[in-house]
Parts: C-alpha cells; sequence; structure tokens
C-alpha cells in the first residue's frame, strides 16, 4: 500500500468516528492491516490540511492529548472533546475506556 492510499484509509475511518468518543493512532494502524504503524496514523492526520476530518478524537493508546501541538492553539484540541461531552484533565482523557472507540469492532 502507498503512502497515499494509507493517508486516505487513515481520513476515512477517522471521518466515522462518532463524537463524544474517541480512538488511538495505534487501534486505527491495527485495524487498517499495518499494526506498527501508529507514528504514521500521525503524520496522516497531522498532514490533512483543510480537510474535513475529526483529527482531535484521536489520542494515543493512554489516553494522553499527543497530537494537541498541530492545532494551532494550545488547548483547541482540548477544548474540541470537551465541546463534545469528553472530560479531559491534565490533558489525558478521563474514562478512556468508556469512551473509546475500536474500529475493528466498530466497523465489523
Amino acid at each position: 500500500m502507498d503512502k497515499t492510499s494509507f493517508f486516505n484509509d487513515v481520513f476515512e475511518v477517522v471521518r466515522l468516528i462518532p463524537s463524544g468518543r474517541v480512538t488511538s493512532y495505534g487501534a486505527i494502524a491495527e485495524y487498517l492491516g499495518a499494526k506498527r504503524s501508529a507514528r504514521m496514523v500521525g503524520w496522516a492526520l497531522n498532514g490533512s490540511g483543510g480537510q474535513s476530518i475529526p483529527a482531535h478524537r484521536v489520542v494515543n493508546r493512554n489516553g494522553l492529548l499527543t497530537g494537541k501541538t498541530h492545532f494551532g492553539e494550545p488547548n483547541k484540541m482540548e477544548r474540541l472533546l470537551v465541546d463534545e461531552g469528553i472530560s479531559v484533565v491534565e490533558n489525558k482523557i478521563q474514562d478512556f475506556d468508556q469512551v473509546f472507540w475500536d474500529p475493528a469492532i466498530e466497523l465489523l
């Protein structure tokens, strides 16, 4: 699979994450058959530009907002999540297991 195709697949999955739910870079990579490519998922989201992709709903495997520096303003990612009803304390999703959306389960 080439990089452009992989990035487009990432965008398609991220667009399916429901409001008020989050997933991880690794869960997306695993769903796409590239289990060890979590960083590539992050690069795809960082390069998504003006596309309508809810990248704020993708966090690291521990629920940390590791991608927040790519949102232009320091608290934008957290604000977007809070606006969707997700609790964030010290850059970490609270009740992560309850709001986690696993594409391997949800997109059967």
